[in-house]
């Protein structure tokens, strides 16, 4: 078939208007003819016989008249075996294979395969001659790491088939032909075990979607006890620059319960993301022994790099993971920073002359965001297995106000906000999640009512702190210079956390209502009998040393069991407890 053509009659930055012959679809490729090269484009907005198209590569020396190509094809992802511990760029070029074939300067209009073509994988069959198959249906495996990559009926394949031919258990690469399947009227089909699907069009090929409730441990203390995040379900980490929300992701994606890792790191700063590619192929993953690169994707597009592509790596990252989650595992897709993605939507809108929403953002800003996250969810697949993907997203807000447009649509559609404070991040304090502001609409592991608890010690403490630079220490009243104790005593043993600690950087829920219920039981609700500021001072300065030492001590070791018998030794002091009578 005759692919379409057309002819560019404006340029606007990296934007271009083609008038067009024939039949073209919204997000269908189109390919720039320059000289001998090839640049990659995609339909945003079709108006009678004009095409507004998004280049993703530079559009220095093109010039109208220029020829266009479309490809009949919408802006798609290659999904099959093999996608696990590549680093891609937004339109999915393995930027490795880059680097090593053109250097550290890559050229533009360059594509190559997602995958390799040539790897041959061994395969086992599941599915056996005359079945009935539809578009998810599990034909077989492969391994793929430590997990089985699944090889299914192609998501766009929506009609009923029956199995004419399946091959036999042998090493075959992602091309050749593994099983041959018939529609209705007879017509056979070809699958392989790759094929494209559109990166703008979520997967349904599950039976059923169902409401995330069970809880996602992430072992960070301050976000499984006091604003967790469900399996399936979706938060966000807002803050300003500095406030450590990169550090805060890895250990996330490092220490979770998770299968796969997805990090689509979405405009960010090139030095903060050559820091990420370098540390993850590094950092040992605790679940194997081995390194975290091996069940991580990596989508990277830097400040650096064209706008458009920069839109189109969170949709690539969302594709890939829904592709994963088809399988029944755990996946969680890391956007780091959805600001940057929303600030390429502003650049393309204001370049489409479209009316600008607040603060220039598209008015459509708030249906994108939710539409992102949406894609979220767990999921019951048709051989009855569940698959899970949870996405946390990161906003940089200007100035760390958490009022402009991207933080306050976010906040409309997660379940979850994990807000990072600047004075906490000043201090040292890590994570710098304030725990006076953040939220979650999930259910903890943690017994409600002992949560509850402390986070009224939290706002007493707070209020009393707000109170004393104004009154002083000497105006404040012993009991509420207790609660400020109590307030700090907690934020310092239990919302921080030492992410250089190999047992403090990751806590386990076990651990986590053992330490909680102690701490909530023994200490913050217990009244002490003080006589004077100073003695309260010195009780919960040795308390927190202790205490300190004590998560840093192995669970259930003869020295996790010291420090606690230390801890209730002190407790225990006459002088300090109020007689319980």
């Amino acid at each position: 078939m005759t692919k379409h053509k057309g002819e560019i009659i404006a340029i606007n930055g990296n934007m271009i208007q083609v008038r067009f012959k024939g039949d073209i679809i919204q997000n269908e490729v189109g390919y720039v003819i320059k000289e001998n090269q090839r640049l990659k484009s995609e339909v945003i907005k079709i108006e009678g016989d004009i095409a507004f198209l998004q280049v993703f590569e530079i559009t220095k020396g093109m010039k109208v008249g220029d020829k266009i190509e479309f490809s009949d094809k919408m802006l798609s992802v290659q999904l099959g075996p093999g996608l696990l511990s590549q680093i891609y760029d937004g339109l999915q070029n393995p930027l490795p294979e880059l680097a090593a074939k053109f250097g550290f300067f890559l050229p533009i209009g360059v594509e190559l395969n997602a995958i390799s073509l040539t790897k041959k994988w061994k395969f086992k069959p599941y599915a056996k001659k005359g079945e009935s198959v539809i578009a998810g249906s599990v034909l077989g495996h492969v391994h793929e790491g430590i997990f089985k990559h699944k090889i299914m009926v192609p998501f766009y394949m929506m009609d009923e088939y029956i199995i004419d031919d399946i091959a036999l258990e042998d090493d075959y690469t992602v091309e050749h032909t593994i099983t041959k399947i018939k529609d209705r009227e007879g017509k056979t089909f070809n699958v392989a075990m790759a094929f494209d699907w559109p990166v703008k069009i979520p997967i349904t090929a599950y039976k059923e979607k169902l409401a995330p409730a069970e809880p996602l441990s992430t072992r960070i203390r301050v976000i499984d006890t006091f604003f967790p995040v469900a399996k399936g379900g979706t938060y966000c980490i807002p803050g300003p620059f500095g406030a450590g929300k990169t550090v805060l992701q890895q250990l996330t994606s490092r220490y979770a319960e998770i299968d796969i890792v997805i990090i689509a790191a979405c405009g960010e700063r090139a030095g903060e993301v050559v820091e990420t590619l370098r540390e993850f192929p590094k950092l040992k993953d605790p679940r194997t022994g081995k390194v975290l690169m091996d069940r991580t994707i990596i989508i990277c597009n830097t400040s650096s790099m064209p706008v458009a592509a920069r839109e189109s790596s969170v949709y690539t990252a969302a594709t890939i993971a829904e592709y994963y989650r088809q399988m029944g595992l755990n996946v969680l897709l890391l956007a780091d920073s959805t600001s940057r993605w929303a600030q390429a939507m502003r650049e393309i809108s204001g370049r489409l002359e479209e009316i600008p929403g607040e603060e220039a953002y598209p008015a459509y800003l708030e249906s994108r965001i939710a539409q992102f996250y949406e894609r979220s969810g767990i999921v019951k697949l048709h051989d009855g297995s569940v698959g899970s993907l949870t996405i946390g997203g990161t906003v940089s807000p200007a100035g760390g106000s958490f009022e402009e447009p991207v933080t306050q649509a976010t906040l409309k559609v997660t379940g979850a906000f994990h807000g990072l404070s600047r004075d906490r991040a000043d201090a040292r304090k890590f994570p710098s999640v304030d725990p006076l502001e953040s939220w979650s609409k999930y259910r903890s592991a943690i017994p409600q009512e002992l949560v509850d608890s402390a986070k009224q010690i939290l706002f007493k403490g707070d209020q009393v702190g707000q109170m004393m630079k104004v009154v002083g220490e000497e105006g404040t009243s012993a009991e509420d210079f207790e609660s400020y104790l109590k307030s700090e005593f907690l934020d310092a043993v239990y919302i921080q956390q030492n992410g250089f600690d190999p047992v403090d950087s990751a806590t386990s829920t076990e651990r986590q209502e053992y330490i909680f219920t102690f701490l909530v039981k023994a200490i913050l609700e217990r009244e002490f009998l003080i006589k004077d500021k100073q003695q309260a001072r010195q009780l919960f300065y040795n308390l927190r040393q202790i205490f300190i030492d004590w998560n840093y001590a192995t669970w259930n070791t003869q020295q996790f069991k010291q420090q606690q018998e230390k801890i209730e030794s002190l407790l225990k002091e006459e002088s300090y407890a109020k007689s319980m009578h």
